[in-house]
């Protein structure tokens, strides 16, 4: 009888409580930035998810920041992951991963090597997965003086490996060079076999669910399918996910998702690059709902 007359006499009480579930329901959300970007630029995707889910721990990992973003991949990926790490174990309900641009691929190879990552959703952001080719801004202010067609010249040797962009550089015209020598790409998507590619595929697919977010005005993905695992042919015709060799032979476990029902898809116009994280249409319709 007592728990009634308190309630009564303090209905604030109540909602406080209340409120305390709600909050506590919300996963802690990892983000991570993207090629010449900081946790800076992510403010405001950090406002909308805090406006929409009060109280959610969301934290905006502070490493290889604007140039040093260009560093080799294997490299930030390790870095990342004592980071990454240090924020899961004091969740033990489990975390949401958050990606974006070439962070969605840093976040892909910290997965699969991870064993007991404990991420529910994985949000892939406008993230060149199946690879970069293209003439893009970011392209001349690393390489100004090259053009696609010339950039494997640069990228696939030992040199070209250390800058992060090369471990993504994709070139249809060059495909044995690229099997040959990439060293990050080709062997995360299992284009190339390596001794720990079915661990890999089991880390990876202890995700809940795989959303991936892009669209066709982007202007830095190129093609901008590559967000969707789509990627060009050697005619330069796009091949979608579904057809892709790594899809098909689920090298590391997308076939197996997408059979689970736990691969989606959010494709949206008119959004360029620089904006996914600060467009709140794009977070309403393709993020907010797999962050509860």
């Amino acid at each position: 009888m007592k728990t009634p007359q308190i309630i009564g006499e303090s209905p604030l009480l109540l909602l406080l409580l209340l409120t305390a579930v709600c909050i506590n329901g919300y996963k802690p959300v990892i983000i991570v930035h993207g090629l010449l970007d900081g946790p800076k630029q992510f403010k405001t995707l950090s406002l909308f998810i805090t406006k929409v889910h009060p109280g959610t721990e969301v934290t905006i990992i502070d490493l290889y920041d604007d140039l040093c973003s260009l560093k080799p991949l294997w490299h930030q990926v390790q870095g990342f992951r004592k980071a990454f790490d240090a924020i899961v174990q004091k969740a033990p309900d489990g975390v949401h991963l958050l990606c974006f641009s070439q962070g969605g691929l840093i976040c892909r190879a910290l997965l699969s090597m991870a064993p007991d990552h404990k991420v529910h959703t994985f949000l892939s952001l406008s993230s060149p997965q199946a690879g970069q080719y293209g003439d893009t801004e970011y392209l001349r202010w690393v390489f100004p003086d090259c053009i696609k067609k010339e950039v494997f010249r640069i990228c696939y040797n030992r040199v070209g490996q250390k800058v992060s962009i090369c471990d993504y550089w994709n070139d249809p015209h060059q495909r044995s060079r690229y099997l040959r020598s990439n060293s990050f790409l080709s062997i995360l998507n299992g284009d190339r076999p390596h001794v720990h590619m079915t661990a890999w595929r089991e880390n990876f697919l202890r995700i809940k669910k795989l959303v991936l977010i892009g669209g066709p005005d982007d202007g830095v993905i190129t093609p901008w399918q590559s967000s969707h695992f789509g990627f060009y042919d050697s005619n330069e015709t796009i091949v979608e996910m579904r057809k892709q060799e790594f899809y098909m032979n689920d090298t590391f476990g997308l076939k197996m998702l997408d059979a689970r029902g736990d691969l989606l898809m959010c494709v949206h116009s008119g959004v360029k690059h620089v904006q996914w994280h600060s467009n709140y249409t794009v977070f309403r319709s393709c993020i907010e709902k797999w962050l509860n």
